[in-house]
């Protein structure tokens, strides 16, 4: 009968089955826009963690709602970035170039910073001078200098070049003052020993400036003159006039460069100029909302636990401050390289186990390495190899735990030791086994938690 549905008597129209919809696209209709569409952003598309992201692309094109349902037939940008994302596979590839890795660094640029640190040591065989001024002096350049570095790079890495500076020009001029008084205090009397503190203390301040700037081939060229008048000093009698003017030139030449690194450029107006056209609260984090003093304290405390660990070893004999100071070069590269290879396996490791595996195998490898190359030293100076690897993994690790933000632990283990030493409470061996356990230890259980790698 036309217009009407014939149903059997008793029959109810909601009984029968129902003829499921027809959404696919007719063979006549041509090919699927959404799927011309899911091929031409086939590669942003693969990629996409979230619709959203596709979404933003969509809008970024200048896709409104009402030409995406003309051309799609669906409602908005956020519904076809949906069907685009569920049409797609998810790809992932690696970017073209390697990931940037900070913690890269030659192995030269390290082993230089050991020269460096070690050729001020030739400054010793240059002048004479009574031995306790110089080691209060040089106890509390290392404290002071070793905060001072650390509130310079605070401001480096928040961005604030001339804040860095600044904070430089002010510390290095304190830090003299304060060696120079510890060696007055020691000595009793302004005499020889003091004047050749205070040279000692402005070095420590000026070789951190340029420490900081990077500028250690500036610093080596500088010392080399004085340690070579240090060399000739073992072979022939030098006159003290020699001795005097090589002292006082190298200090000049490492001063000069040093305040040339610090003193305002003349561009500093045209700076100003721009840091006022920046808004306030960008103004105000690079010139008032700095460090607090306070966090460089830890710090200065480590310089000076250390430094203690470290003056000890050299009253027992003089070359262990030497081998120490010129293992911080390859001390120096293995850190980066654990960090650099640690960083590595955060990207390629699929499951916590295999990252903390990877971790504990590059720690172990790592920290070989540096006792080897002590080891090394020890065996080509001389001096007993057991108390020297002891020491030097004190030093390692506590370097170690410091460079992944474990100052306040690394400094109390550091500080016990040290009182420990000083008041003659345990052997040195034992002071030395205690404290490289317990960091080497926390070591292990900070580098297998993966967010202490950000």
């Amino acid at each position: 009968m036309s217009g009407s549905i014939w149903l059997p008597p008793g029959a109810r129209p909601d009984t029968f089955p129902t003829i499921p919809e027809q959404r696919g696209t007719p063979s006549w209709a041509g090919p699927d826009p959404i799927d011309e569409l899911a091929d031409r952003l086939d590669d942003f598309v693969a990629a996409a963690v979230h619709p959203d992201e596709i979404a933003a692309l969509l809008e970024s094109d200048g896709l409104s709602d009402d030409q995406i349902r003309e051309r799609y037939g669906v409602k908005n940008s956020f519904a076809l970035a949906e069907e685009l994302y569920e049409r797609v596979a998810r790809r992932h590839p690696e970017p073209d170039t390697p990931p940037h890795d900070p913690w890269r660094v030659g192995l030269l640029t390290c082993l230089l910073r050991g020269v460096v640190f070690a050729l001020p040591g030739f400054a010793y065989a240059l002048g004479t001078a009574a031995p306790l001024p110089l080691l209060a002096s040089a106890l509390t350049g290392w404290t002071w200098n070793q905060g001072l570095a650390h509130r310079a790079y605070t401001w480096l890495g928040l961005g604030d070049e001339r804040a860095a500076k600044r904070s430089l020009l002010r510390g290095v001029p304190t830090g003299v003052v304060l060696g120079t008084l510890a060696a007055w205090l020691a000595s009793g009397t302004a005499d020889r020993s003091t004047a050749f503190a205070v040279g000692q203390s402005l070095y420590l301040g000026v070789s951190t400036i340029l420490l900081v700037r990077a500028r250690e081939r500036a610093l080596l060229l500088a010392l080399l003159p004085m340690a070579a008048g240090a060399i000739l000093t073992l072979f022939h009698p030098v006159p003290n006039a020699a001795r005097l003017t090589l002292l006082l030139g190298s200090l000049l030449v490492v001063t000069i460069l040093g305040l040339l690194e610090i003193m305002p450029q003349d561009n500093a107006v045209k700076g100003r100029g721009e840091l006022r056209d920046q808004p306030r609260r960008t103004r105000s984090r690079h010139t008032t909302a700095g460090p607090p003093l306070f966090s460089s304290f830890p710090y200065a405390l480590f310089g000076l636990a250390t430094g203690t660990l470290v003056l000890h070893a050299a009253l027992a004999n003089p070359l262990t401050a030497l081998v120490l100071t010129l293992s911080m070069g390859p001390a120096e590269y293995l850190l980066h390289r654990l960090r650099s290879t640690t960083l590595t396996a955060l990207r390629s490791s699929a499951t916590p186990t295999t990252f903390r595996r990877t971790t504990t195998r590059t720690l172990l490898h790592c920290l070989t390495a540096y006792l080897l190359a002590l080891l090394a030293l020890a065996l080509a100076t001389g001096i007993s190899p057991a108390p020297l690897l002891l020491l030097g993994a004190v030093l390692w690790t506590a370097l170690l735990l410091q460079s992944f933000g474990a100052i306040v632990t690394t400094t109390a283990i550091c500080c016990t030791a040290a009182l420990a030493q000083t008041f003659a409470l345990l052997t040195p061996l034992t002071v030395y086994a205690t404290a490289a356990t317990a960091q080497a230890v926390l070591a292990w259980a900070l580098l297998g938690k993966a967010t202490a790698h950000r």
